[in-house]
Formats: C-alpha cells, structure tokens, sequence
C-alpha cells in the first residue's frame, strides 16, 4: 500500500476506535506510520480525510448489511418469519458495527457544519429506505416510487429508533420477534 492508501485505512481505524469529531490528524498519521504532511499532500486536509473515510466505511457496511440479509432464509418460512428474521440480522450487527452507529449518532449533531457529510448521508438514507421497502415488502422502487418511499421511511424510523435503544441498552432492545408482535399489536 502507498500512504494515501495507508491514511485511508488509518483514518478508517480511527473513525471506528475515536468517532469522527475525537480523532485528531496526529492520530491518524501515527496510525498510519505517515507524516501529517501526508495529509495535506493526498487529502488536502484532515476533514476531507476523515470524510472520505467515513464514506468508504459506510459503503462497506452498507455491503456487509445486504449480504446478511440477502443470506438464505427458509423457502418454507412464512412472511412473518422472514420479517423477524430479517430484523433479527439488523439487530444482531448493532454490536459488531457498534462504532459505527455511535459515529452516524455522534455526526447527527454536527451536521449543520458537515455539509459534505450532510449531503452524503441524505443519499445513503434514501438508498436504505428503497432497500428496506425492496427487502420487507418487495416493493420496486423504480415501478413505485411513492409506495417504496413512504414505506422504507417507516421502516428506517424504527430501525433508527431500535438501534438508539439499543445503543443505551441493548438488554432490553426488542428482538425480531418482538418488533412483529409490537406491530400486529398495533392492529393498524
């Protein structure tokens, strides 16, 4: 690897063991065994660093989250159990992608002096919600864009909205099977 690629992966690292606003461009050029002048060099600065990191990392857990739960569920499972089970993923990647949640939580606060990490966050928040509407009820968003819309909001709300739970306490976080029950108690 050459020492923009080194920075990268460095900053990566950082961004996952300090948050995006603690980590310094001293950390990162240790981390990285680069100088800071490294930075200014490949990067222009640590912030467009720090964001081209934060970006690269969330395209990588946005694959890591499609690929579990693209893997194989039961041909024989009803809706309701590919719902849970589908939830039960989600729910079981809070702890192993746990510095990333806290960094989109820590970054919600800052956003109006982000606008670069603003705007790439509406996008990936828009791609997510197509994604959830496709996964849970294989709506196209290109032949119902309003429906995949409306729907994948609903359900990137209550996955914000678990994963925050879950961040304070993820004891007593609902589990998939809770989130279905909590919903056909609702009886909408």
């Amino acid at each position: 690897m050459g020492n923009r690629e080194d920075l990268l992966e460095a900053a990566k690292k950082c961004l996952r063991d300090k948050g995006f606003s603690r980590t310094t461009a001293r950390d990162i050029a240790n981390a990285s065994g680069v100088s800071l002048a490294g930075i200014g060099y490949h990067f222009r600065s640590k912030d467009a660093l720090m964001n081209e990191a934060l970006f690269e990392v969330m395209r990588e857990w946005g694959d890591e989250m499609e690929a579990a739960l693209a893997a194989d569920i039961s041909p024989d499972a009803t809706p309701a159990e590919r719902f849970e089970a589908a939830w039960d993923r989600i729910i079981a990647s809070f702890d192993r992608l746990r510095p990333l949640w806290i960094t989109q939580f820590e970054l919600l606060s800052q956003l109006d002096h982000l606008p670069e990490v603003r705007k790439q966050l509406a996008q990936n928040i828009l791609e997510a919600r197509y994604g959830l509407a496709q996964l849970f009820e294989g709506i196209d968003p290109a032949a119902e864009p309003e429906r995949a819309r409306l729907v994948g909001t609903f359900y990137q709300a209550m996955l914000t909205g678990l994963v925050g739970q879950w961040l304070i306490d993820p004891a007593t976080a609902l589990k998939g099977a809770e989130v279905s029950a909590a919903l056909r108690m609702l009886n909408l």
